[in-house]
């Protein structure tokens, strides 16, 4: 049971990790790696906001669209969950933290619209994840988004200090990085299949 909890959020971090491996919240992944404040703002919220959403859309799944024979109306009810649970997360930074608040900018309430925890919510349906399953995957899915957010901040943070050519300067040379970390997180691909 343990061993499979941990496969779960070691596959969900790393090896089908949501931004290097599916493509999933790309938008976020380059719009927030700038600085690592920001990359951990961003991450911290996010992982929060999907370990949540993987129990709650979990419960309704099961408890309320299964039970009642309404399974065609998940997207619907996990956009609401994910788009609340944006709001609260939203209101807590803004009380909390004003200026990683105004640092992470438009890129906050794009988390409900961030593919990654959609695409949370409808894998843990479709692998049939028991509700603590779910809750390790949201919680492995998220750290894995913070690890690819911190890995590509670092990186773009020492770049600004580097000579690089003009073409490759900006969007460029962060695809670049960008592909190069996928290649390097689908290595693991073939470590932990579940």
């Amino acid at each position: 049971m343990i061993i499979n909890l941990v496969l779960i959020f070691i596959a969900a971090a790393i090896t089908q990790n949501f931004v290097l491996t599916y493509f999933l919240g790309i938008c976020p992944f380059i719009g927030v790696s700038r600085k690592l404040d920001q990359a951990i703002g961003m991450g911290v919220a996010t992982t929060f906001v999907m370990t949540l959403a993987a129990c709650v859309t979990w419960l309704i799944y099961h408890f309320i669209l299964v039970r009642f024979g309404l399974p065609f109306l998940q997207y619907a009810s996990f956009i609401i969950v994910i788009a609340s649970l944006v709001q609260v997360v939203e209101m807590f930074i803004r009380k909390t933290s004003p200026a990683l608040y105004r640092a992470l900018g438009i890129y906050l309430p794009l988390i409900t619209t961030n593919c990654a925890i959609l695409g949370l919510t409808l894998f843990m349906v479709l692998k049939e994840y028991t509700f603590l399953e779910g809750i390790i995957f949201g919680l492995g899915a998220g750290c894995g988004f913070t690890l690819a957010l911190l890995i590509m901040a670092g990186i773009r943070e020492e770049l600004e200090c580097c000579d690089i050519p003009k073409p490759l300067q900006g969007a460029g040379i962060t695809l670049i990085i960008a592909g190069l970390l996928a290649l390097s997180f689908m290595g693991f691909g073939g470590l932990i299949g579940k």
